[in-house]
């Protein structure tokens, strides 16, 4: 779940609780943890509420014709992130990974995109996701949204500017390539 940088601070001290957001269903799931900036939270409810009963000092984005969906949630005091040891590791399963990335390529929309995103990220660190994406001839948001799968396997990490590949990819990258080279 997204939070601007205004709201960081309230929610890692925990005195905020709750956000707004217009949505055409519900996005957010009922005791599901969420990774934010500052840490997880925890969803506790979510409720369609009508637009008069958000405070006025919220401002709610999005068309005004969507429901308005109330999230109320508390900060989780764990935040260990386990991609975090996915991504370190280097004893790795290739063929266990090939079978994940063929399927995510399978059911996408636009075709084949997981290796060549991690070749791209590997031929490219730091570099800006509105160039990578160009160079693969896909739209920023929708393959930011590719590469943020290939971070939950733990194949990719998030820099201020733009990604790089993980111990982890890096591994997967080595070893894929000679058996399907």
């Amino acid at each position: 779940m997204l939070f601007s940088a205004d709201t960081w601070a309230g929610i890692a001290d925990g005195s905020i609780t709750v956000t707004y957001r217009r949505w055409k269903r519900p996005q957010a799931v009922v005791g599901r943890r969420y990774r934010t900036p500052v840490g997880f939270i925890v969803v506790d409810a979510v409720d369609i509420v009508d637009a008069s009963d958000v405070p006025p000092d919220v401002v709610l984005r999005g068309d005004p014709a969507l429901p308005v969906t109330r999230i109320r949630f508390h900060r989780d005091g764990d935040d260990h992130d386990p991609r975090a040891a996915l991504a370190a590791s280097t004893d790795i399963d290739v063929d266990a990974i090939a079978r994940r990335l063929d399927r995510m390529d399978a059911s996408s929309p636009h075709g084949p995109w997981t290796r060549a995103t991690l070749e791209l990220i590997a031929a490219r660190p730091a570099t800006r996701a509105a160039d990578l994406a160009a160079a693969l001839g896909r739209e920023r948001d929708d393959w930011k949204r590719d590469v943020r799968k290939l971070k939950e396997l733990g194949l990719t990490l998030s820099l201020e500017v733009g990604y790089r590949l993980s111990p982890r990819g890096e591994a997967y990258l080595r070893s894929y390539a000679p058996r399907h080279g």
